[in-house]
């Protein structure tokens, strides 16, 4: 797959693309040029797979959890399900001050999905890629969130919430008057506010995806430095590394869980 170092964590870091190119129309790119070629429109199909499969996961493991619950001694499942739920509806407590059915479930849903995307972290680096090279696969990675992409997909969803019970809550007026007169409730620093104010606006899904990205890309990229070590050496500092990995993958999913809160909490407080 690689003959140099350089090129080895170049492959690793390379998505499987979908664009089109002109002399091939639509096809997958083979090379880290032709994906650069096919420009804005194309499709990362791992990232785009993995997030899928990730998801259907989560909904397959509560769904049985939930059919298999008995008020009796409880299985394994069932005790994680139920305490991701207890944990989740705590935080919702705590933090979000509106009154909205959809805002825990929500929650749940990102808390899960975004663990269990960051969880495929902990499969070898080269496990996935070597499989899929033996098929013809010219490039696969496997963590949809240490790809931009994945990660921007989640953050635009929450924005797009963000908007929406603004609106609804506040009115389209309402809505305006708190970008146009916050911080500064006069006329003549309306240009200033807007500034400001969309700004900070824009910048929710910025920290969102950002955040989860770098910490998962360098994450990555650490493990992928690793298995260019001596054989010796990767089991020397690839266990404390993927130790370490247990706190910061759920802590991740946590801090995207929360700020989620906190913005569409912030998008139901109506001053008005």
């Amino acid at each position: 797959m690689a003959n140099t170092p350089v090129e080895y964590i170049q492959h690793h870091l390379q998505n499987l693309v979908l664009g089109s190119l002109p002399e091939r129309g639509w096809t997958i790119a083979k090379t880290a040029e032709e994906a650069r070629e096919m420009g804005f429109w194309s499709i990362h199909l791992d990232t785009l797979g993995w997030s899928i499969a990730m998801g259907v996961l989560f909904l397959w493991l509560f769904r049985k959890a939930a059919l298999s619950a008995t008020t009796k001694v409880p299985g394994p499942l069932q005790n994680i399900a139920e305490m991701c739920i207890e944990f989740v509806e705590g935080m919702v407590r705590d933090t979000f001050h509106g009154r909205n059915p959809l805002i825990a479930p929500l929650a749940l849903t990102i808390f899960v999905w975004v663990f269990l995307m960051n969880s495929l972290k902990w499969i070898p680096v080269d496990f996935i890629p070597g499989l899929a090279h033996l098929f013809g696969v010219p490039y696969f990675k496997i963590v949809p969130t240490a790809d931009p992409n994945g990660t921007f997909g989640i953050s635009i969803g929450v924005f797009l919430l963000i908007i929406y019970y603004s609106i609804k809550v506040k009115g389209i007026g309402g809505f305006a008057k708190e970008l146009s007169l916050t911080p500064f409730n006069h006329w003549a620093l309306i240009p200033f506010n807007l500034f400001l104010e969309i700004l900070g606006l824009l910048t929710k899904p910025l920290t969102l995806a950002l955040r989860l990205f770098g910490n998962m890309y360098a994450g990555e990229v650490v493990f992928i430095l690793i298995a260019l070590l001596p054989f010796w050496a990767q089991w020397t500092l690839n266990l404390p590394w993927a130790i370490f990995h247990i706190l910061v993958i759920p802590l991740q999913a946590f801090i995207f869980m929360v700020l989620t809160i906190v913005y569409l909490s912030a998008a139901h407080e109506d001053h008005h």
